[in-house]
Parts: structure tokens; C-alpha cells; sequence
């Protein structure tokens, strides 16, 4: 289910034989595991994190493109929320949601999971929501980023 993303200076990406470089985010599906995807990243002016975000799919990357263009400040995954602890103290749940607009005090998550696949993803912010009660977190399913898609003419392959 999860996408690792990672950067591979030097490496041709293996869509579009890009090569890849330090302006590059290489995303790999674990189904993928011997290519690389390569997402060319813009120069972003509303991101407000230190670390340029790696993005896990496509879909990220264009919502992150979309929160640019109109201007809104947003962090990519800053931070990670615990859910879940062993007697150790040591984390064995935990979640990261995609993005965080700091002027909305907001945090949401992206899924472009089939509706059957989400299961997993509620139970989390569900958990999110009684262990946090004060965060803010919307989750978009992959319809609401379909018809987020059309209306704004984005390419959220993933």
C-alpha cells in the first residue's frame, strides 16, 4: 500500500528517462522495485518547510501544486502524530498526515486508494481524533481528488 520514495542522483527514471537530480523525486511502488518514477519538482512558493518535500505520488504533488497556485502556505508531512505505544514506550502506530496549511491551523491526508482499500486509513484518523481532540485533519478520499481533478484540469495518476 505504501509508496517509498527516495532520490537516486544519477539514475535514469524509468517512465520518462529523465535523469534523475537533486531537482528530482524519484517515487517507487513497491510492485516497482527495481524502477524509479521520477516527479519533476517545481520551485514552490507557499511551501513553508526547511526540507524540499518528497512526495509519494503523483497526486500529492499536484495538490501541493494546486495549494501553490492560489497562494496557501502548507508544510508537507511535518509532522507525526503516535497512536500507539508498546509497555517500552517504544511507537508502534503512528501517522503522518500529507499536509499541514499553517494559516487554516489544518492538516490533511490525501488517499488515492480504491474506497474498499481505506479502511485502515480511518481507523487511524479516528484514533488521530480521540488521542488529539484538538487537531484539525480532513481526509480526501479519491473521488473528492477526481473531482478536484477535473475542475482544475490536474493530473493526479498515481
Amino acid at each position: 500500500m505504501w509508496a517509498v520514495v527516495y532520490q537516486v542522483p544519477g539514475a535514469l527514471s524509468f517512465r520518462t528517462k529523465m535523469p534523475i537530480t537533486e531537482k528530482t523525486v524519484a517515487v517507487r511502488h513497491r510492485r516497482y522495485r527495481d524502477m524509479a518514477v521520477a516527479l519533476k519538482i517545481p520551485v514552490f512558493q507557499a511551501y513553508r518547510g526547511k526540507e524540499p518535500p518528497r512526495f509519494a505520488s503523483q497526486a500529492e504533488l499536484e495538490c501541493a501544486r494546486l495549494l501553490d497556485y492560489y497562494g496557501v502556505p502548507w508544510m508537507y508531512e511535518p509532522r507525526t502524530f503516535v497512536l500507539e505505544q508498546d509497555e517500552n514506550g517504544r511507537t508502534t502506530e503512528a501517522f503522518s498526515p500529507d499536509f499541514y496549511l499553517p494559516d487554516q491551523d489544518l492538516y490533511v491526508e490525501i488517499t488515492v486508494m480504491k474506497q474498499s482499500l481505506v479502511t485502515r486509513k480511518n481507523r487511524k484518523l479516528r484514533k488521530l481524533r480521540e488521542l488529539y481532540p484538538d487537531v484539525k485533519i480532513k481526509l480526501f478520499y479519491k473521488r473528492d481528488l477526481e473531482r478536484l481533478a477535473q475542475h482544475f484540469h490536474l493530473d493526479l495518476a498515481s
